[in-house]
């Protein structure tokens, strides 16, 4: 086991294809993250005016970033922006007096938000108020709001915790497609006629050969991420160490481990089940594609609202929120830990098929 591992390793190393997935995967990964490293403390209100003129960021948005001036709104404002703004379309668009619009305000106040909502659709037919709701989640800040605003999560949190969510995001999504490209041919060589009839019949154990080539696919993009952590925590520490915040290793490492580990085991495994079974790897590429745009795919929620909300038994855990205000989909924990088990039966039913091809 311990050789074919170490043989699998150095393939992989050995291969220019394979650092050339390398720096594609970190430069993806960059791209997405370097608007977060620029987050800072706004020195002035003429600095917020310069970076984010308002004729080009409006006042109120359905998603903003902090680093772009936006702070999100708190419950009452939001309610309040909303309301205003159906005033507004109830006298332009439904042609009432400023009387009658006033009228309707005050009774949607007395009303939770869905009921709101459904009260101006059954009475009035003014559709889509819950997906209007959401243009006003957040609003542009002054500069104290918003060093208010960083201050306060920072002493929730460190940067790293959130920055490393946002890693967890982008690194998880850009190696799934690695992963599916590069562990493609890991038992190629093998299941050519020649060398996986040979492998029959040499002794070479099933575990030992069937766990040799896992493991080493699974430690390639083990390196691979460790390549990743080092370098976006190098990144974190010169581009905002000097602002204050506070950079943890701790934090890549363990988003790391539980948004992305557990993918990759999947993948390495499904490879090694095709790869048995059809005698071919190749077939698991258009397979694990199409799982990984699976386990990409928003759908709406109880309110009907559309969103990324997790998927079972999903290769990629994604986070979509803005910066300070990411979480992860609703029971990630037990998906991530049910892919490891998952992941452990395929193993097994791998080793099965080996043997009944021996046989």
């Amino acid at each position: 086991m311990m050789a074919i591992m170490k043989r699998e390793i150095r393939n992989y190393l050995k291969r220019p294809l394979f650092w050339l997935g390398v720096v594609i995967v970190v430069l993806g990964v960059y791209v997405h993250l370097d608007p977060y490293l620029k987050i800072h403390y706004i020195r002035s209100e003429e600095e917020l005016l310069e970076n984010f003129p308002a004729e080009d960021f409006p006042d109120q948005v359905h998603e903003g970033e902090v680093y772009e001036g936006y702070i999100p709104c708190s419950e009452e404002e939001q309610r309040a922006l909303w309301e205003n703004n159906i005033r507004k379309d109830l006298i332009s668009a439904f042609s009432m007096s400023e009387k009658e619009a006033d009228t309707v305000i005050e009774v949607l106040q007395g009303l939770e938000l869905k009921e709101a909502c459904e009260y101006l659709e059954r009475e009035y037919h003014y559709y889509g108020a819950m997906s209007g709701y959401r243009d006003f989640s957040y609003r542009r800040g002054t500069k104290d709001e918003i060093n208010a605003y960083i201050e306060e999560k920072l002493q929730q949190k460190s940067f790293s915790y959130y920055f490393s969510r946002k890693f967890a995001d982008f690194a998880g999504l850009y190696m799934g497609f690695f992963a599916t490209i590069m562990l493609s041919v890991l038992y190629i060589q093998d299941t050519r006629r020649a060398a996986y009839e040979l492998l029959h019949t040499k002794s070479v154990s099933r575990a030992g050969y069937i766990l040799g080539k896992t493991a080493g696919g699974f430690l390639v993009c083990l390196i691979t991420l460790g390549i990743l952590n080092l370098l976006f925590f190098a990144a974190c520490l010169i581009c905002t160490g000097g602002r204050g915040f506070e950079i943890k290793l701790v934090d890549f490492i363990g988003a790391t481990c539980l948004y992305i580990l557990p993918n990759m085991l999947m993948i390495v495994c499904i490879y090694g089940l095709i790869s048995i079974l059809f005698k071919n790897p190749l077939p698991g590429v258009p397979l694990l594609i199409l799982y990984i745009v699976y386990s990409n795919m928003g759908r709406r929620n109880a309110d009907g609202l559309f969103g990324y909300y997790g998927r079972p038994l999903a290769i990629m855990v994604r986070f979509p929120g803005q910066f300070f205000d990411t979480a992860p989909p609703p029971m990630v924990i037990m998906n991530q830990t049910f892919l490891i088990f998952v992941s452990a039966g395929i193993l097994l039913l791998t080793l099965w098929l080996w043997r009944r091809r021996r046989m």
